[in-house]
């Protein structure tokens, strides 16, 4: 089949379900949320076999979806819908949380491995390729034990954590929406890459420009 030109994915990271929403592993949910937000289309979500979607004209077209599989298989969607569309991993942006980051840190990135990430880890082989720019958002990381991490993950953001979150979800989606417009990876490294101030008063995030 023919390849379909100038569309691009998005794809949002995160668990299905009522009792995982605001959780720290549904921040890509999150972002995938406040693009809908964005567009008016929060009551325009579809669902497809593996995922709840949306499309959109920049005016290429663009596809922004939240697989339904639960993190751990998020493959299934991105093959579902990069193979429909003949996608390049370049094509395909992927929002996800970072526990390596602290909570407030941006990170956008061109390609890399899935640092454990079973998300992550589902998508590279669904694409067959670790070249797949993402979004990285911070969620902090635990004490290492295996039962805390899961804890972790699937606790809320609360207080200050959850202000600063409001932000960088905010952040975000805004270098999700330059990228939708064509703005190289590197580029977008440069404007929203962020780091947390060290002082007390760090709810306000610092870019690194």
């Amino acid at each position: 089949m023919v390849k379909v030109s100038n569309v691009k994915l998005i794809v949002g990271l995160g668990n299905i379900g009522p009792e995982y929403a605001g959780t720290r592993h549904n921040v890509g949910f999150m972002v995938a949320d406040e693009l809908a937000r964005r567009w008016d289309a929060s009551e325009a979500w579809r669902k497809a076999d593996n995922a709840w979607f949306l499309e959109r004209r920049v005016p290429e077209k663009v596809i922004l979806i939240k697989p339904t599989t639960y993190m751990n298989l998020s493959g299934a969607a991105v093959r579902d819908f990069a193979g429909f569309y003949h996608l390049s991993p370049e094509e395909v942006l992927v929002i996800q949380d970072d526990m390596d980051l602290p909570v407030g840190t941006l990170r956008v990135r061109r390609k890399g491995t899935s640092g454990g990430h079973n998300g992550l880890k589902s998508i590279e082989q669904a694409l067959g390729s670790q070249e797949y720019p993402r979004i990285k958002l911070g969620i902090g990381h635990p004490v290492h034990d295996e039962q805390a991490v899961i804890s972790h993950v699937l606790h809320r953001f609360e207080g200050e954590e959850r202000t600063v979150m409001d932000e960088v979800v905010k952040k975000a989606a805004d270098a999700v929406e330059d990228w939708m417009q064509g703005a190289p990876v590197s580029d977008l490294s440069q404007r929203y890459n962020t780091k947390k101030k060290k002082d007390r008063a760090s709810a306000v995030l610092q870019e690194n420009d």
